[in-house]
């Protein structure tokens, strides 16, 4: 199965029986590096923008560190990710009628020392997150730089993700997650497919 509105190299069959058995995928070289630069120059250049994530009206959460930036129409760059991924929602509502109708993200950066603990994007289904994406921007990563994405999957085993330029996470929300420290500048987008009114099936 494939899109035209996608890239053509992404195995959509393969991405969606990897969702179906265990609720996660991955996609590696997920963009021409033309266009990953050019996100990453976008990025850079707005990150004095970014605010501290763990901060809630004034109130300093101890659950994670790292600083976010919102994506709109000011970033015309992440606009053509976000783009890509409500082409691939389609492809998600047809196969699993998740119902999803909306893209929500945000530019994403640990800085050496900072952490996001063990999660549920979408606990007990108490928003409208179905899918998460995790796309990563930096142009170089080591496996003892940390940062990875420590994931249970839907049959309750754990995998260590790590965070390499142009790849693509894709989980469903509701699956338990974390951000192991970081001990250099890590750069992402982190996206959430949301649905209207339908449940996962998945």
């Amino acid at each position: 199965m494939q899109s035209s509105s996608l890239p053509s190299h992404w195995n959509l069959d393969k991405i969606l029986d990897d969702l179906n058995d265990a609720g996660f995928a991955l996609i590696d070289e997920v963009y021409p590096n033309e266009y990953v630069q050019a996100l990453v120059d976008e990025c850079s250049l707005h990150l004095e923008q970014f605010r501290a994530a763990g901060v809630q009206n004034g109130v300093m959460s101890h659950i994670r560190s790292d600083h976010i930036l919102w994506i709109d129409g000011q970033l015309p760059i992440a606009q053509q990710h976000i783009q890509t991924l409500k082409h691939l929602s389609k492809v998600l509502n047809q196969a699993f009628y998740l119902g999803i109708k909306e893209v929500e993200a945000h530019f994403a950066c640990y800085h050496a020392g900072e952490f996001y603990t063990l999660h549920r994007d979408n606990p007990q289904q108490k928003n409208d997150r179905m899918i998460s994406t995790v796309f990563y921007l930096h142009k170089d990563w080591q496996e003892d730089w940390g940062g990875q994405l420590r994931l249970q999957d839907k049959n309750d085993q754990w995998h260590i993700i790590q965070p390499l330029p142009n790849r693509l996470a894709i989980f469903q929300s509701d699956l338990l997650h974390e951000v192991l420290l970081s001990k250099q500048q890590r750069l992402s987008i982190t996206a959430w497919l949301r649905r209207g009114n339908s449940i996962w099936n998945g």
